[in-house]
């Protein structure tokens, strides 16, 4: 489409800041070309999106157009350029309005258009759930920053501004929003060393989904601000003192509070009280070299006693987001801890403007150069693209993300001096993998130090550590149990699927031929709509999707329903699409001598009056078809699923015709035993994971075994209650997106004695 915008100055209803409305007067103004080229864009994107927001509001009641216009200041403030200011102005238009992003390219240029459709949500697509949407979103998102970093910058101004005017919204709308801020936005701020964004964010987040502990430890700050000012103050006095007399200038020397959440972060992971923190402030000394900083570090040992154990030097040894500071922990004169950090006013800006301070910041004066995705630093965002094709799964690609975007705090390095970030607790073989996905493959044993090591062995800071591989050599089941680096535990279960391709895709064929019928199964395999729907769950192929679904990667369920969904409207499919079980009874002859519909108190509809009971051959449950069987004891009428095979051998008139009563006012029990069996990769916590599943369905689990043999995958047997098919269907595909489970069926009789 083509919005028509007008081209007269406009009168603007809302209040401006200062410097848009400088730049308002200044293009308007403008006589050089050089004036135009800054301004323009920026004046044409407000427009712009001033009137296609027109008329909108946001919860609080305000101008829809105010969030674009903040969104585009904190850009403004971080030094983006005018396209990522006209970004600012533009994240919303293409979700909210009619405007396509071809139109944001003719309009703005193509720079523009990829930042606003980077940060666009997926919000007129179909997803089967939430975890699915919101991870397709980031899948999209990460994908968008692998062409341009600046894409997360205007994402996180976005989600700056939302989180300040949070308090509009309902209570379980906030704390969802607080929550994925505190888990993937304030992560990635510090990732990309924006700490400005990140300390606010997770300030914010904590205000929402702690708020008994975020106002306690607001007020434990404000109560002892007057003495903390005042240790401070006599403190950087001092220092300003001793370093003048030496010749160190420093452009900064001075006191900052810690942000709320890292006080109470620091609280509960050292079960301390607020008095036992020591660095709830700290000072800060911004000197003009690297050597100052450390000739700094030595005037502020001989004045203070030093801490043992709390000197830092990130100078040397880089945080991964590039952080440079010198962190030490000193007596002040009144006996209080007190933290200090050292560092240059390049270090600083880095500090607090991340990848920013590359266009933000220019030390030579030259034109400064756009920070490149494939730069040594975004290794973890390269990891992240990796799993986009590994992780089908919508829950376990955002739990990868998540353990993926904390910070890592162990450096190990190689023989040869190369050094490695890990995470905390972080192992040989997660050592291996992050060097490469072979060396992770082969790994048959680790020197740390010049010694010999099991390969569970927990690194330190400082290590030296050489992998031992061999050709042979290929990965066990066992790593799962120690390894703490999401990459290295997908490459495990990924050299395990390959390795049992053909049987996983053996397996997967199976189970849609059954469903689908095996008429005409291979033409299918081969059509069109299945190629798009193995592109739609993220396969290059339709073998590829079979592998996935025997493996339990996808659901068969979401394959199902993808595939209908996309023969709508085209010709049929000739596929079996209603497959008759192994019965000689007829299923069409039995749905058509089903009694009509009663409403009455029964369960069950045409044993009303009759003794019966639930057969414990199949363990019949409502939603699926039944036929009753007259026994020849005195037990009544035996109802079956329609499937049991103990149907076969039964003489046709003893077979009464059923079916569950749905209505309403039926008073059946309210649960039915089902027997299940769960082929799972053998780990430490993969039961409890999968009983947690059934707890969140309220699911109770009767009984449970479990039979391992070393090599080979773990056997669970459950006893479950569940309402109807619909909920152990519902079950079942939860427990299949596991990426540990291979298999889930449920049992027969002969199975279940056995």
């Amino acid at each position: 489409m083509n919005t028509a915008v007008t081209t007269c100055p406009i009168q603007f209803n809302v209040d401006l800041p200062d410097w848009l409305q400088s730049c308002l007067l200044s293009e308007r103004r403008a006589t050089n070309e050089v004036a135009l080229a800054d301004n323009s864009l920026i004046c044409r994107a407000f427009e712009f999106a001033y009137q296609l927001h027109e008329g909108q509001c946001r919860k609080s009641g305000e101008p829809y157009i105010c969030h674009p216009i903040a969104v585009a200041g904190l850009l403004r403030d971080l030094g983006g350029s005018p396209a990522m200011i006209a970004a600012g102005f533009l994240h919303d238009v293409v979700e909210d309005t009619d405007v396509t992003p071809d139109e944001i390219e003719q309009r703005f240029g193509v720079e523009v258009r990829h930042l606003v459709e980077g940060v666009t949500k997926l919000s007129k697509f179909t997803f089967s759930s939430k975890t699915e949407r919101q991870a397709e979103n980031f899948r999209r998102m990460f994908l968008a920053m692998a062409k341009d970093i600046r894409v997360i910058v205007v994402k996180l101004a976005d989600r700056l501004h939302n989180m300040r005017t949070l308090e509009h919204l309902a209570d379980e709308k906030r704390r969802s929003i607080a929550l994925e801020t505190r888990e993937i936005f304030a992560p990635l701020a510090n990732r990309l060393g924006i700490g400005r964004f990140k300390w606010e964010l997770e300030d914010l987040s904590f205000k929402y989904l702690e708020p008994e502990q975020y106002r306690r430890t607001q007020e434990l700050v404000a109560e002892k601000r007057a003495d903390r000012q005042a240790r401070l103050n006599e403190v950087t006095e001092i220092l300003r003192r001793r370093l003048e007399e030496v010749g160190i200038n420093c452009s900064e020397l001075s006191g900052r509070p810690k942000h709320l959440y890292g006080i109470y972060q620091k609280m509960q992971r050292q079960q301390k009280e607020y008095h036992q923190v020591y660095d709830v402030s700290a000072i800060r000394i911004l000197v003009e070299t690297k050597d100052e900083c450390y000739r700094a570090l030595a005037i502020v040992h001989d004045e203070f006693r030093p801490i043992p154990g709390r000197f830092k030097d990130y100078i040397g040894l880089p945080k991964p987001n590039r952080y440079q500071s010198l962190h030490t922990g000193v007596i002040g004169s009144s006996g209080h801890p007190i933290e200090v950090q050292i560092r240059t006013l390049a270090m600083h800006q880095v500090a607090e403007y991340g990848i920013a301070a590359h266009w933000k910041y220019k030390e030579t004066g030259s034109t400064p150069t756009l920070v490149k995705p494939e730069d040594e630093k975004f290794t973890w965002l390269r990891q992240l693209l990796e799993w986009q094709n590994d992780l089908k799964d919508a829950q376990e690609y955002l739990e990868s993300v998540k353990d993926n975007l904390f910070e890592d705090d162990v450096y190990v390095f190689t023989p040869k001096g190369d050094v490695f970030s890990l995470a905390q607790g972080a192992t040989p073989v997660d050592f291996a993998y992050r060097i490469h996905t072979e060396v992770g493959n082969t790994c048959t044993g680790a020197r740390v130090n010049g010694r010999m090591v099991t390969l569970d062995t927990v690194l330190k800071n400082g290590d030296i550590v050489e992998i031992l591989t061999q050709k042979n050599g290929h990965p066990s089941l066992d790593w799962l149990n120690f390894v703490v680096c999401a990459g290295a535990r997908n490459r495990i279960r990924q050299w395990y699927k390959r390795s049992h391709r053909d049987e996983n895709i053996c397996r997967g064929r199976e189970l849609l031929e059954k469903e689908l019928g095996k008429s005409s199964f291979d033409s299918l395999c081969k059509s069109e709509p299945m190629q798009a729907v193995a592109q739609r769950c993220n396969y290059q192929s339709v073998e590829d999707l079979l592998a996935g679904l025997g493996y339990g990667e996808v659901t068969l369920n979401l394959v199902v329903n993808r595939l209908r969904d996309g023969v709508k409207g085209k010709q049929p499919i000739t596929t079996d699409i209603e497959v008759l079980p192994p019965s000689t009874v007829s299923q069409k002859a039995l749905r058509e001598s089903v009694p009509a519909f009663r409403t009455n108190k029964s369960p069950i509809i045409g044993v009303e009056g009759l003794l019966h009971h639930l057969a414990g051959c199949c363990h019949p449950i409502p939603g699926e078809p039944i036929m009753g069987i007259v026994t020849r004891s005195s037990r009544g009428i035996s109802i079956h699923r329609q499937s049991c095979r103990n149907l076969e051998t039964v003489d046709g008139d003893r077979l009464v015709p059923v079916s569950w009563n749905t209505a309403t006012e039926t008073q059946r029990p309210l649960t039915y035993p089902i027997d299940v069996q769960i082929e799972a990769l053998d780990r430490v916590g993969v039961l409890n994971d999968i009983l947690s599943r059934l707890k969140d369905d309220n699911i109770n689990v009767r009984s449970a075994m479990v039979k391992t043999y070393p090599g080979f995958p773990a056997l669970i047997n459950l006893c479950i209650d569940v309402r109807d098919l619909n909920q152990l269907e519902r079950t079942f595909s939860q427990i299949k997106k596991m990426s540990d489970i291979l298999n889930i069926r449920r049992l027969n009789e002969s199975e279940r004695l056995n």
